[in-house]
């Protein structure tokens, strides 16, 4: 499967070039830059610490995504809508794992996926894609008496808060309770908040040092408290579980999809 890489020369990026040539059946057949990037120009493979791919970092997506099956994208909110435009009028899949998008942002890719496979998920690995059947599951069997608290921390570098997979989290536990996110959501809490509501889910984010990805959801109750946390320590597992979606998606018809989908949890 012929995949293209942008935002390569990131952190992600570079990530998902190696993911890439550690997969079977997959090959890394572009490597997309924004103009201007000192890696224009740059062997991809070289940019991820492997020997040559024979694959220069260009700036131009279209030659690139025409001449491709799929596209692996963690890159910025309106990068990522401009791609979905281009990977649907391509027909190729499209892993998104880019977070902190709009309502608009998530309604320009909707539109994208009736004519493209989207995979689009806060977070792509298995461990947190698990953790979030158990948050559901926890939280539909203690219900309302236990309240529920995500807390995440991240690298000094993450612009967007809560973080993507905080708010996958936050999804999985309100369809636990059967209600919808944006009511239950309390976001950051500062002076004087009065009493916690009942039913409330809370968030918080910390940024410091070069952590990857820490997340742990808590229902406290009268008299006990369970936490479920996963910690992430290489961006590999993230980039690892893109092209297995990508991989995936090659397959399937048209539409939205998640790591649930892709890993088989969907209920």
């Amino acid at each position: 499967m012929k995949l293209v890489v942008v935002g390569a020369a990131g952190r992600m990026g570079r990530a998902l070039i190696k993911a890439v040539g550690e997969t079977p059946g997959a090959v890394v057949s572009a490597a997309i830059e924004r103009p201007g990037s000192a890696a224009i120009g740059t062997d991809a493979g070289v940019l991820a610490g492997l020997a040559p791919l024979g694959v220069p970092v260009t700036d131009d997506p279209l030659p690139a995504f025409a001449a491709a099956h799929g596209v692996l994208d963690f890159t910025s909110p309106a990068a990522t809508v401009a791609f979905a435009e281009l990977a649907a009028q391509a027909r190729i899949v499209h892993v998104i794992g880019t977070t902190g998008c709009a309502p608009d942002d998530e309604a320009a890719i909707d539109a994208a996926a009736r004519h493209a496979v989207v995979v689009k998920s806060g977070n792509m690995s298995l461990g947190v894609n698990l953790l979030a059947g158990l948050v559901r599951k926890a939280a539909a069997a203690l219900g309302p008496s236990f309240d529920i608290e995500i807390v995440e921390m991240h690298h000094r570098h993450k612009v967007d808060a809560p973080s993507g997979t905080a708010l996958l989290l936050g999804e999985a536990a309100a369809a636990g309770r059967a209600v919808a996110l944006a009511k239950a959501r309390v976001s950051g809490r500062d002076g004087h908040t009065g009493p916690r509501p009942e039913g409330a889910i809370g968030f918080a984010s910390l940024r410091g040092g070069a952590v990857v990805g820490d997340h742990t959801v808590m229902l406290a109750g009268p008299g006990e408290r369970i936490e479920l946390t996963h910690r992430a320590d290489d961006r590999a597992i993230f980039a690892l579980g893109a092209v297995r979606a990508a991989l995936w998606g090659r397959s399937r018809k048209p539409g939205r999809y998640g790591m649930d989908d892709v890993l088989g949890l969907a209920d």
